[in-house]
C-alpha cells in the first residue's frame, strides 16, 4: 500500500525531527543561559558541549525506573504518554513550507489548539498518581494555569481566523503574501497576547509555577526518573517549538521570505521566537500564583476581548 508507506515515512520524519529538535533546544537553552549569566555552559562533551544532550539521553535511558510506594501505578505510568502524545500529534498540521506539511487539514489551527490542551491531563495525572502532595499541588496549579491562559490565547488566534476566514494553517500563511499580520496594529497586539499566554501554557518563567523549586521541588514530575522523566522534558521542548511555529505561521508569514528556501525561513522565524522566550526566561523573575492568575483574568482576557470586538467592528465597516 503506497499511501500507507508514505504516511509511515512522514511519521518517522516527524519523530526524527522532534527528538533532534528537543536535544538541540536543551543544549541551546544551556548556552543562552550561560551567555546571559556570563558563564561557559556545557563545553566538555563535543564542540562547545554539542554532544551533551546525547550524553544526557543515554544517561536517562540507563537510569533505574523507580515507582513510588503507594502510587496509583496505572495513572503514574500513563501520565508521560499523555504529555508526549499530544505534542507529537500537533506536528500533523504544522506547515514547514507550502509542500512540506504532513496534512493540510481545513481545521488545522483548531486541531493544534485542541490536541495540545490534552497535555494538562497528563500533567495532572502525574501529580495525582505520584502519591506526593507536592506533585499533586504542581499538577493542580498547572491545570488552573493552562485553563486560564488558554482563554486569551484562543481569542488572539480567533482574530487571525476572522482576518483570513479560514482555519487551515496553509491558507493563513498564503493570506500573508502581501504583508505579515504582525505589521497590522490590532494583530501585533494579538501577537503579544499570544506570546505571553503561550509562555504560560508551556510553564516557562515567569509563569513556571507548577514546578517552582522553592515550594514544590520539581513539581508534578518529582517522583519520575529515567526515561519517564526524559519524556516530560521532550514534551516541554516540543511544545516550545510548537507554540513558536504556530506564532510564525499566524503572524510572521510562515515560510514566506526572499532568497532563502521556504523551510529555512520557517525555521529561522520559529527558532527566533524560541530564542526570545529563552531570553525572557533567564531575565525575568518568577511571579506569584495569585499574580499570575490575576494577570490572566484581569488583564489579558479583557484586553483580548476588547481587541477582538474592536477589530470585528472595523472589519464590518
Amino acid at each position: 500500500m503506497p499511501g500507507m508507506g508514505l504516511l509511515l515515512l512522514k511519521g518517522m520524519a516527524v519523530l526524527g525531527f522532534i527528538s533532534t529538535s528537543a536535544m538541540f533546544l536543551i543544549w541551546w537553552e544551556r548556552k543562552v543561559s550561560a551567555l546571559i549569566q556570563n558563564r561557559m555552559g556545557p563545553m566538555a562533551t563535543g564542540w562547545h558541549g554539542s554532544l551533551q544532550s546525547v550524553a544526557d539521553s543515554i544517561k536517562l535511558l540507563l537510569k533505574e525506573n523507580i515507582v513510588p510506594a503507594g502510587a496509583d501505578k496505572l495513572i503514574w505510568w500513563l501520565a508521560p504518554f499523555f504529555v508526549v502524545f499530544p505534542s507529537v500529534s500537533a506536528f500533523v498540521t504544522i506547515p514547514f513550507s507550502e509542500k512540506l506539511v504532513p496534512r493540510d487539514l481545513n481545521v488545522g489551527i483548531l486541531f493544534v489548539t485542541s490536541i495540545t490542551s490534552v497535555c494538562v491531563l497528563g500533567i495532572f495525572m502525574a501529580g495525582w498518581g505520584s502519591n506526593n502532595k507536592y506533585s499533586l499541588l504542581g499538577g493542580m496549579r498547572s491545570a488552573a494555569q493552562i485553563i486560564s491562559y488558554e482563554v486569551p490565547l484562543l481569542l488572539s488566534i480567533v482574530l487571525v481566523v476572522m482576518q483570513t476566514g479560514t482555519l487551515s494553517m496553509v491558507e493563513i500563511v498564503r493570506a500573508q503574501a502581501h504583508g505579515w499580520f504582525l505589521l497590522r496594529p490590532h494583530l501585533a497586539l494579538a501577537f503579544v497576547i499570544y506570546l505571553i499566554s503561550a509562555t504560560a501554557e508551556v510553564n516557562r518563567v515567569p509563569f513556571d509555577i507548577p514546578e517552582a523549586e522553592s515550594e514544590l521541588g520539581a513539581g508534578y514530575h518529582t517522583e519520575y526518573s529515567g526515561m519517564k522523566f526524559a519524556m516530560f522534558f521532550v514534551a516541554e521542548y516540543t511544545n516550545l517549538f510548537i507554540i513558536s511555529a504556530v506564532a510564525a505561521t499566524l503572524f510572521l508569514g510562515g515560510w514566506q521570505g526572499p532568497l532563502l528556501p521556504p523551510v529555512v525561513w520557517f525555521l529561522l522565524k520559529a527558532y527566533g521566537i524560541i530564542f526570545l522566550l529563552m531570553w525572557v526566561r533567564w531575565t525575568l523573575p518568577r511571579v506569584r500564583m495569585d499574580q499570575m492568575m490575576a494577570f490572566a483574568w484581569k488583564v489579558l482576557t479583557p484586553v483580548s476581548l476588547a481587541n477582538l470586538l474592536l477589530s470585528g467592528w472595523l472589519m464590518l465597516r
